[in-house]
């Protein structure tokens, strides 16, 4: 989602184009026209603040975006005059419902694409992202559909993020994360965050990947390190990296001590 900020004048920070104009199959179609990448960007990281914690303010979205919240300012309010999100000062932003759909089909684009990289291509789950930020915006609805074929119509990308239907449904189920949980809890793996290449190569050589199962041995005080056990083997990791790991419970019998 690192995108440059782009001035007015360059054009690149409208709204929508033509899809005469697209130069072909365009991802996001909404009355005739298609949603730019910019624009689709902006969607997916409000949808995504949304899911986290309602409103999304000006602040967070350019947090999320690295740009300068005054040219947030700026295409939150091209954005809404387009129907696609509603704005409320001092409040933050949501999308409409036809902004939700355009957010959804982006997400659905990424995620296969990340999916198809892994499962037929090869790629390591830590390289995939930055990839599909680039072919997201490019690839037509009947390539993702014959992607997505090809491997199995996954459900989950690599990091266990949902993968929206054709439909535009998704899981938006919540899971806490590895640094909410005390000593005993036993837990499985369900997604981890992939911004950051590094910690996904970590979290591999520690074993901690989606599907696999994980008892909470000890936390220490102050953000100190969590004890976990794999299997039979024993790690300990930051609350910080553990923040980033979201579990489902599989229960809450005390963890066995090695």
């Amino acid at each position: 989602m690192r995108k440059p900020a782009v001035g007015p004048a360059s054009g690149r920070d409208r709204i929508t184009a033509r899809a005469a104009d697209s130069g072909g199959d365009a991802p996001a179609r909404e009355t005739g026209s298609v949603i730019t990448g910019p624009a689709e960007d902006y969607l997916k990281a409000i949808y995504e603040l949304e899911l986290a914690g309602g409103a999304a303010s000006t602040n967070d979205i350019a947090q999320r975006l690295s740009f300068a919240p005054a040219s947030v300012t700026g295409m939150i309010r091209r954005l809404a005059e387009h129907g696609l999100l509603a704005y409320e000062r001092y409040r933050g932003v949501t999308l409409t419902a036809a902004g939700r759909r355009a957010a959804l089909r982006t997400l659905r684009r990424h995620r296969i694409i990340e999916s198809y990289l892994v499962e037929a291509l090869g790629y390591r789950w830590d390289n995939v992202h930055d990839e599909a930020e680039r072919l997201e915006h490019a690839a037509s609805e009947e390539l993702i559909d014959k992607m997505a074929a090809a491997i199995g119509e996954p459900v989950v990308d690599p990091h266990g993020a949902p993968i929206p239907t054709r439909e535009g449904t998704v899981d938006e189920t919540q899971y806490c994360s590895l640094a909410d949980l005390g000593p005993g809890h036993r837990v499985a793996v369900v997604r981890v965050s992939d911004d950051d290449p590094e910690v996904l190569r970590y979290l591999a050589e520690l074993g901690i990947m989606p599907g696999v199962a994980l008892a909470v041995l000890a936390c220490e005080p102050f953000d100190g390190p969590i004890t976990l056990s794999i299997g039979d083997e024993r790690i300990s990791i930051g609350t910080p990296l553990a923040a980033q790991v979201m579990v489902d419970m599989i229960g809450d019998t005390q963890a066995p001590s090695h």
